[in-house]
């Protein structure tokens, strides 16, 4: 990678972004973003018609990336055959545009003379999103409040711009990359492209890595709270179990205790009793009658 990179008179951001280039097959493209961040801005607002010229830029936006907005600009001023008075009519630098024509036709030379194919990926702008990120990944931020990002290896604060193509857009990417900090009033950042954070750990593995975790924070709090909702949950089942478990186990000890105490017992039973043998003299001496009892049996019958 570094003997491809200093083969090419750029600035090492931008050598890369064109090995990558070469390699995801978008050379065309990114010549032309590396054409438009080698000169002066080509945009141009007069003090008497700032609101007309801040109109025009507007129709050129990406919304997804300031690179991505000069080369639209670049492709709609080739479709117009170059025309100063087109680029003047839209509020551009004519001088500046052609500038831009001229160092793009000095990097396809070099790319000829390294056999590098000049490629195109027509409208898929991800891949060339996926290329400057490749480059800029060591200026990478992210998102902390409105409007507002910190640089993830240097913990700086930076600004969009007012005049950035994400500035004003109905959301915020979280993560984005940049070509450069402007000092004024603020840490403002110039030409800035939101990024995937898979592309950041990709490109730059010593620097970034993944966590999956979701980077909205609120429904970090929120997940956590299920999570810690059903762990809750789970212990309550559990001991739940635990104590039915251990009163079964009661019940069934108390039970075979209750059996071992009563075992051995014998129930009352009644026993007979052996009688003496009478003789044959007192058996007859008892069925002879008694006179006595006769006589007073027949008194009483006399009183009635």
């Amino acid at each position: 990678l570094g003997t491809k990179m200093v083969q090419s008179p750029l600035a090492p951001p931008l050598s890369k972004m064109l090995v990558m280039a070469d390699e995801s097959q978008c050379v065309q493209e990114i010549l032309v973003v590396t054409a438009m961040l080698s000169v002066p801005s080509i945009f141009f607002r007069p003090k008497d018609r700032a609101e007309e010229a801040d109109a025009a830029r507007e129709k050129f936006f990406v919304p997804e990336s300031d690179h991505l907005t000069l080369l639209n600009v670049y492709q709609q001023w080739k479709k117009n055959g170059y025309q100063s008075g087109w680029a003047s009519e839209h509020y551009l630098h004519a001088k500046s545009l052609k500038k831009v024509r001229e160092v793009r036709a000095q990097l396809e030379d070099i790319c000829k003379q390294q056999s590098m194919p000049l490629t195109s990926c027509g409208q898929e702008w991800d891949i060339v999103r996926r290329c400057i990120c490749a480059g800029y990944f060591h200026n990478a931020s992210k998102l902390r409040g409105i409007g507002e990002y910190v640089n993830l290896l240097y913990k700086l604060p930076c600004h969009l711009h007012p005049t950035s193509a994400l500035y004003g857009l109905g959301f915020t990417p979280d993560y984005v990359v940049y070509h450069e900090v402007c000092y004024t009033t603020k840490e403002y950042m110039q030409q800035v492209t939101a990024v995937d954070p898979h592309w950041l750990a990709e490109m730059g593995p010593m620097f970034f890595s993944i966590k999956e975790r979701g980077t909205d924070l609120a429904a970090q709090r929120r997940q956590d709270a299920e999570d810690q909702k059903a762990m809750e949950w789970t212990m309550q089942l559990k001991q739940d179990l635990e104590k039915k478990e251990q009163l079964e186990a009661n019940e069934r000890f108390s039970a075979q205790k209750f059996k071992l105490a009563t075992t051995g017992v014998r129930k009352a039973t009644a026993k007979k009793v052996a009688l003496p043998e009478r003789s044959d003299d007192s058996d007859s001496s008892d069925r002879r009658p008694n006179r006595t009892q006769n006589k007073a049996k027949g008194r009483r019958m006399i009183v009635k």
